[in-house]
């Protein structure tokens, strides 16, 4: 069945309608360019005086290109093969003698917007649903269809390079004034508006526009230079050259405007190719395959909407759960605190992030208003006999999660969930005097809720399949993106972030210096280096999970005697302005007295890669464990829970892609090295028994 369908109105202007059959989204397969060609013959055999271009989907115009068509590309030729075909289609559409129109509501992203930029015109939607862009650096990849050849000259060259570079996904409005489009208009009068353009004859040519330091810049080899020069700077500082695909988008849109157009385009297209094959892109295309495949799961037509919501607690992380839920998830919130400071706090909390996007015209007032309306306050449990669900964000005490269980299940519904966001806790101790314990479950979010994509679902073992799936369902509607792991101390990102963390300490103990371990751990792909990190969480914070790990996990989780002085000191990182660093204002500079009340003398003697090698193979020899233990389902869940938990470096794939590219034996070998001087380094027994069996994680 083809993708396009082909209709002629009585002015001859050809409405062809985009409609994969069979799926939700649009999406450019490998067949769309000999069937893009058969209706740009049939409009010359028609004589048509315009074409339109719209889709047959309710919410996208095209969402980009068919990514599994990327892996069944063997060899660069194959991927070189790819992009010179759309390069082809799309030089022919912009050829044609008559106008075409691309008549844009949804998503217009990736190739989307590419077959959108070869068409005379473009109007789009002004619904929230209408977003364009070229995300492709998120997959480690460049726009291969002429993205980065027609960007530039239709919004000039710097805004081309911010939105490439970052892969932002741009509004009608920024798109209307940017020059993307030609016009924003209802979605009830898109086609007759469309309709009306491809009937106005070829457009003259037009150029981006731009203001006047944009165009002193941009008009001349020598501005170009510096924006060229400042965009591989950023890039480099950015990435820290880990990830090519920023570098060559800048090559590629350099191109555009110094080679002949031929050269241009062949620039993108080897680019384009060179990325495909590459590690990079295969690893990031590979979480993006597996966060896909996760969507599917725990999915049901009969699963009650989660439509009205409570919050125990208005501190930090208890605002930061009202804000997603209130705003993403859209449900009603009602958030319970002991004190009304603590209710304020977090209206105060979601009002502030909601009003900056208002500065930034993000958001109208009046949408920032009916978001604030979604969320009530009180200090007792008024107004909670209606709940779906109540989440418990309060301190790590069981008797005190214990007895929120007994309160809940006194004032609410039968079928209220009750959902802890306890971070070390067994969630079978928390259901333990429960009435109805199947109801009970671990819901637990990183800091700040906001910004982390991560959610850890724990069930314990008399949690109902219902109430899993309706969590899941719940957390994906705030915007998350949630794992299900097993019900043990620590669950799966703490587990696998202790031992990092307390071989950094040891390091800086046996006389590390700190920016040195924290610049080795960024050096290897981490946001943050992990001293940093814990700074950032709290010392205090995690001298509370400590205990409970090391009581249930054993002694290899005993954490170094050092964060006790340091929290003796009132040194607890960020909050308390002082840590292993000190905190003014955004200036953040090493705590030398940290070495004095350590009793460190600094004598560096490993090399960064010594020292980021050390760290992260305890974080993987403690992920075999989760896995073998069933902490965790499967290597997938393994991998995404690192990389949006704790920022286990995404072009590595995650922990266990890693240990498969970097070799089981030779981790094994490593870490018995390592155990010569400390027992905490054996190699886990699952690890040993893979790389015996010279098993992989994937395949």
């Amino acid at each position: 069945m083809s993708v396009f369908s082909y209709e002629l109105n009585d002015h001859r202007v050809a409405i062809v309608t985009i409609d994969v059959p069979g799926e939700k989204m649009n999406t450019l397969r490998d067949t769309f360019a000999d069937e893009l060609l058969s209706i740009i013959d049939q409009g010359k055999k028609d004589d048509v005086t315009g074409m339109v271009f719209i889709s047959g989907k309710d919410d996208n115009f095209i969402a980009g290109a068919d990514i599994k068509m990327l892996d069944n590309a063997n060899t660069r030729e194959d991927a070189l093969a790819l992009s010179e075909m759309c390069q082809k289609a799309f030089f022919k559409m912009a050829a044609l003698p008559f106008p075409t129109v691309a008549a844009v509501h949804g998503a217009a992203l990736g190739g989307g917007l590419e077959f959108a930029m070869a068409c005379d015109y473009r109007v789009c939607t002004d619904s929230d649903k209408t977003k364009l862009g070229l995300p492709e650096v998120q997959l480690g990849l460049l726009p291969g269809g002429g993205g980065t050849q027609r960007l530039p000259k239709l919004v000039g060259i710097q805004k081309a390079l911010e939105w490439m570079l970052t892969g932002k996904q741009v509004r009608p409005k920024q798109a209307k004034k940017a020059g993307l489009v030609d016009d924003m208009v209802p979605h009830s009068i898109l086609l007759q508006v469309a309709v009306k353009m491809a009937r106005a004859g070829k457009p003259k040519p037009r150029k981006a526009k731009l203001d006047r330091i944009s165009q002193l810049l941009e008009s001349n080899p020598f501005g170009r230079n510096i924006i060229f020069k400042k965009a591989q700077e950023n890039v480099e500082k950015k990435t820290g050259g880990h990830y090519p695909a920023p570098l060559a988008i800048i090559k590629a849109v350099r191109a555009s405007v110094e080679l002949d157009k031929l050269k241009a385009y062949k620039t993108e297209a080897e680019g384009f190719a060179d990325l495909v094959m590459s590690d990079v892109s295969k690893s990031l295309r590979g979480i993006f395959f597996a966060t896909t495949e996760m969507k599917k799961e725990f999915q049901s037509d009969e699963l009650a909407a989660t439509k009205r919501v409570a919050v125990l607690g208005g501190g930090l992380m208890g605002a930061g759960i009202t804000h997603v839920s209130a705003v993403k998830a859209g449900t009603t919130v009602r958030v319970k605190d002991v004190a009304h400071q603590g209710v304020s706090n977090a209206l105060n909390y979601s009002y502030k992030i909601l009003s900056k996007r208002q500065k930034r015209r993000i958001m109208s007032k009046a949408e920032l208003q009916l978001a604030m309306n979604r969320i009530t306050g009180c200090t007792d449990y008024s107004g909670f006999k209606h709940m779906d669900m109540v989440i418990e964000a309060v301190f790590e005490d069981l008797e005190l999660k214990q007895s929120m269980v007994a309160d809940v299940e006194r004032e609410c519904a039968e079928q209220t969930i009750f959902a802890s966001n306890t971070s070390s806790l067994p969630i079978a101790q928390i259901a333990e005097k429960a009435q109805r314990p199947e109801n009970v479950i671990g819901l637990h979010y990183f800091s700040p809720v906001e910004k982390m994509p991560l959610v850890e679902i724990i069930p314990h073992e008399g949690t109902s399949e219902e109430v899993i799936s309706r969590t899941v369902n719940f957390a994906r509607k705030q915007g998350k993106t949630p794992i299900v792991v097993k019900d043990k101390a620590g669950f799966y990102v703490n587990r696998i972030l202790a031992p990092y963390v307390n071989e950094a300490a040891n390091l800086l103990l046996a006389g590390e210096p700190i920016e040195k371990i924290d610049q080795a751990l960024v050096e290897f792909g981490f946001p943050v280096g992990p001293l940093a990190l814990l700074d950032e969480v709290g010392i205090d914070i995690g001298s509370k999970i400590a205990p409970i790990l090391e009581k249930e996990l054993g002694e290899r989780f005993k954490a170094p005697d050092a964060f006790s002085r340091m929290i003796e000191s009132k040194r607890l990182g960020r909050k308390s302005g002082r840590g292993f660093y000190t905190y003014e204002g955004k200036k953040k500079k090493v705590d030398e007295s940290v070495y004095d009340l350590l009793g460190v003398t600094q004598s560096p003697k490993l090399n960064k890669q010594e020292i980021a090698n050390r760290c992260v193979a305890q974080m993987l020899n403690e992920a075999a464990r989760c896995l073998d233990e069933g902490i965790i389902r499967n290597a997938r869940d393994g991998d995404i829970g690192a990389i949006f938990g704790i920022g286990f470096p995404p072009f590595l794939g995650g922990p266990f892609s890693y240990m498969d590219n970097k070799g089981i034996s030779k981790l094994c070998s490593e870490l018995s090295t390592y155990a010569n001087e400390n027992p905490v380094f054996t190699p886990a027994e699952p690890l040993l028994a893979k790389a015996e069996a010279g098993e992989p994680y994937y395949g």
